[in-house]
């Protein structure tokens, strides 16, 4: 596994936190309403929302969180942020987003404020947006989940591709491709493959009659219950299952010789233009991605892979400097975005 490493902070975090709570009792003085920060979060808020929770107890400033269904949650709040902005009524302080494509629709559509904070340079520059509208952190890779009960230890599949293959067929099951991070997934294959092979590659699985499920947990929880042989997941929602004792392996596909990797994606955060508590915001942001946030996160439940190159944890999960990863552009990738979702939608919703 991945070895990353962390200096503490030490001394910089302890002044950080203080200014932090002297800048919220100055505004709580200031204000006759509590101090508060919005906050749209599209990862699972069983894992989220401890941290934002912390945050309330170490500066008093109250963070008021949306999380919305599993199965539309990061395209659904999305939507919601282009349509409160078009309105002109921002909500939204700051979009915690578990993915990074629609982040970048967001910037696309001039919908996010500049910020970068100080604890950019810890990061590679991959990890956050050239036009300092978004930083990238905790990733997670999309990972087959196997009933080991039910799939040998040599029928294992080892590609996205044997979600297609007939032996499997009617046992084998996805995310519904039009949210979250298959999604996402689809539009890096179209951006990576080309538009007719992912259209042929998509097709191919609904001939194999893969199950359609409501989001990536509902998947590895079929798989772990055995209804499912095998199917594609996250690595949050599979080390949960592993974690249960459920009889099921993680398999990193494509990581043959000549194989295409294994698909790695950042959670991200973004300030919202116009929004009413943005500085707030501003300090929320550093303090996610503080080396003590992400070493919580990857030692948490959803096993998520630190960025921040200043930590140093034991991580259960492989990273992408432990295996064979898929290079992707993000950009050109949320440039096939309605692409991929038109084809997509049609395929899979249509009578």
């Amino acid at each position: 596994m991945g070895t990353w490493r962390w200096r503490p902070l030490g001394g910089c975090f302890q002044t950080w936190f203080f200014s932090v709570v002297l800048a919220g009792l100055l505004t709580a003085v200031a204000g006759c309403r509590e101090p508060e920060v919005v906050v749209y979060s599209a990862l699972d808020s069983v894992f989220s929302e401890p941290i934002l929770k912390d945050y309330e107890r170490l500066t008093g400033v109250r963070v008021r969180a949306r999380f919305d269904a599993e199965s539309t949650k990061t395209v659904g709040l999305t939507e919601a942020l282009i349509s409160e902005a078009a309105a002109g009524r921002t909500r939204c302080d700051l979009f915690w987003n578990n993915e990074i494509l629609n982040t970048l629709r967001l910037e696309r559509e001039g919908l996010l404020d500049v910020y970068l904070s100080p604890t950019h340079a810890t990061y590679p520059a991959q990890f956050r947006s050239a036009n300092q509208t978004w930083h990238g952190f905790a990733a997670r890779a999309r990972v087959l989940i196997v009933n080991t009960e039910l799939v040998p230890g040599e029928e294992r599949p080892t590609s996205i591709h044997d979600l297609a293959d007939p032996q499997w067929r009617g046992r084998v099951g996805i995310a519904k491709p039009l949210f979250g991070t298959t999604a996402t997934h689809a539009a890096c294959l179209f951006a990576i493959w080309g538009d007719e092979p992912a259209k042929a590659y998509f097709r191919s699985l609904k001939q194999n009659q893969v199950s359609i499920e409501s989001g990536n947990k509902q998947v590895a929880l079929r798989v772990a219950g055995g209804q499912l042989a095998f199917g594609m997941t996250d690595t949050d929602d599979a080390m949960i299952e592993l974690k249960e004792g459920r009889p099921v392996a993680i398999v990193y596909p494509d990581q043959q010789a000549g194989g295409m990797g294994t698909l790695f994606i950042p959670n991200t955060l973004a300030l919202l233009k116009n929004s009413p508590n943005s500085e707030r915001a501003r300090r929320l942001v550093d303090y996610l991605l503080s080396s003590e946030v992400e070493a919580r996160l990857a030692a948490g439940p959803s096993a998520q892979i630190p960025l921040n190159l200043e930590v140093d944890v034991e991580l259960r999960v492989e990273t992408p400097a432990t295996i064979r990863a898929v290079e992707v552009d993000f950009a050109a990738a949320a440039d096939k975005w309605d692409t991929a979702a038109t084809f997509l939608r049609d395929e899979f919703t249509a009578p």
